[in-house]
C-alpha cells in the first residue's frame, strides 16, 4: 500500500551541498518526489548561518519507522552530528512531518507540532500542498499560513536549484 508523506528537509552547514544530498537521498528512497521551494531563514533558538529550508512530498510503501530508519540514515551519510541540543548547526535535518493524513504517536508524534508554530515548515508546506488539511486543526496548510503571525520569523526564497544527480 503507497503513503503519502511528507517530510521538512533543513540545513545551515555548506547547505547547498548538504541540501542536494538530502534530496538525492529522498528521491533515492521514495517515489514521486515533489518540492516546496526552497527558502533561506534565519537560525531559531541559537546564533548560526542561515538555513535553507523546504518540504518535500513522496510516496512509499514503507512504515513509519521504516521511513524514519531511511531519513536517519540520509543524514548520518551526510555529516550529521547528533547530540543533546535540539536547536544547533546541522548539515541536514529532515524530519517526517505527515503520514498520510493519520495521527500517530509512536515511534514519533505525526503530524509533527513545528508544522504550526515554524515558518520555514508552514511556508513550503503552504505552497507545496495549500489545499492539504492539518489532521489535527483541520484547516489546509494555506489557511494556517495566512493566519500565521509572518513577523515571528524572517524568512525568504533561497537562489537554489536543485542538481538531481540520480535521475
Amino acid at each position: 500500500m503507497s503513503h503519502f508523506i511528507l517530510i521538512s528537509v533543513g540545513s545551515n552547514i555548506d547547505k547547498t551541498a548538504n541540501t542536494n544530498a538530502g534530496l538525492n537521498g529522498i528521491a533515492e528512497a521514495f517515489d514521486n518526489v515533489q518540492l516546496s521551494p526552497v527558502y533561506e531563514s534565519e537560525s531559531v533558538g541559537f546564533k548560526g548561518d542561515t538555513f535553507f529550508n523546504l518540504v518535500v512530498s513522496a510516496q512509499t510503501d514503507a512504515s513509519v519507522k521504516r521511513v524514519c530508519e531511511t531519513l536517519k540514515k540520509i543524514e548520518d551519510e551526510n555529516g550529521r552530528i547528533r547530540g543533546t541540543q535540539k536547536f544547533a548547526l546541522r548539515t541536514l535535518d529532515l524530519d517526517l512531518l505527515i503520514f498520510d493524513e493519520r495521527v500517530i504517536h509512536k515511534p514519533i508524534v505525526l503530524p509533527r507540532d513545528e508544522i504550526l508554530y515554524n515558518a520555514f515548515v508552514l511556508r513550503p508546506l503552504a505552497d507545496l500542498v495549500p489545499s492539504h488539511v492539518h489532521p489535527v486543526v483541520k484547516k489546509t496548510y494555506q489557511t494556517l499560513w495566512q493566519q500565521y503571525d509572518k513577523q515571528k520569523q524572517n524568512l525568504w526564497v533561497a537562489d537554489y536549484e536543485w542538481s538531481n544527480t540520480r535521475k
